[in-house]
This record gives structure tokens, C-alpha cells and sequence, in this order.
């Protein structure tokens, strides 16, 4: 959500952004994706779906690939010099199912970190815990925490506020 704002303010701005989602597929609804097409934001859903729920039968190797995929071209996105920010949203998640290997997630951080062209492009990367590994390339890191939530009780997720 939080990195949905920052692309929604960046655009408003005139900023060439690129929003690289790594877990969701096109086939969902997203309200998000909408909206930031809207703004002229460019959009790559690379996703098989959620990994190992809402009923996933996709094999791991799928998921990998994908992932690797996405990864492959974020990567380009960020040294490639036309970009002011660079969303990869669920990318932290991805480490986190094992679905990216560190040696090539820190290869990209390292190259955003001291390529020249790379170094003038804003990088936001989302997941869910905290990867110590990658946090030490990061200049800015916002932990957001659910307090109360409608999934709590039973409810899966609200079009317009979820999705």
C-alpha cells in the first residue's frame, strides 16, 4: 500500500515509474494496477499467483521461473537509465518462499548501489519480514503492522480496499 502511494505521488510529479509485481498474477482484479495504468505508470504483473495458498497448484519450479523472471527484468529496468523509481512489489516476499536465491537478489541491490545510471533511480522493494541481508542496501525501511483487520474475522479481502 504504502508503495502504491509513493508511485501515485512520484506520477503525479511527472516521475517515469515502473511498478513489478512478483507474486500476483493478471488474471486477479486489482483496482491498483488500474489506477497506476491510469497515471501512465507502467505495469508488469509476473506472478503465478500466490505461492503454496489460495488454492495454488502451480509447481514450485513455475513459481521460481516467474520469480527469476521478474527479477531479470527489474533488474534491467533499474541500470537501464529511463526509470526515476522502480517498484518490485513482493520481492522481499519472494525471498522469503525461497523462490529467489540471495546471490542474484544482491547482485541487483549492489548494481542499483554503485552503478552510476542505477544510483539516480529510486528503488522500492515490498515483503513481509525483515531480510537483514537486503535491508543493509536500503536507505529507507517502513515496517507496517495490522492491528485490527476484517480477515481476522473470516472476511478474505474487500474489492476497493484489498484489491
Amino acid at each position: 500500500t504504502a508503495a502504491v502511494g509513493t508511485a501515485f505521488r512520484a506520477g503525479g510529479y511527472g516521475w517515469k515509474i515502473v511498478f513489478i509485481q512478483f507474486m500476483k498474477e493478471a488474471k486477479w482484479p486489482s483496482g491498483e494496477r488500474t489506477s497506476l495504468r491510469k497515471l501512465g505508470i507502467e505495469v508488469f504483473v509476473m506472478g503465478e499467483g500466490f505461492y503454496k495458498i489460495l488454492n495454488d497448484n502451480k509447481s514450485d519450479d513455475q513459481h521460481k521461473t516467474a520469480a527469476a523472471k521478474a527479477l531479470e527484468l527489474g533488474h534491467k529496468k533499474i541500470l537501464s537509465g529511463q526509470y526515476q523509481l522502480v517498484v518490485l512489489v513482493e520481492l522481499g516476499s519472494a525471498v522469503e518462499e525461497g523462490l529467489l536465491e540471495q546471490k542474484p537478489v544482491e547482485n541487483m541491490l549492489k548494481d542499483h548501489a554503485k552503478d552510476k545510471t542505477a544510483k539516480n533511480v529510486h528503488l522500492i522493494w515490498t515483503g513481509h519480514k525483515k531480510i537483514e541481508w537486503m535491508l543493509k542496501y536500503a536507505d529507507l525501511v517502513t515496517e507496517m503492522k495490522k492491528i485490527k483487520h476484517p480477515y481476522d474475522q473470516g472476511i478474505i479481502a474487500t474489492k476497493g480496499l484489498d484489491y
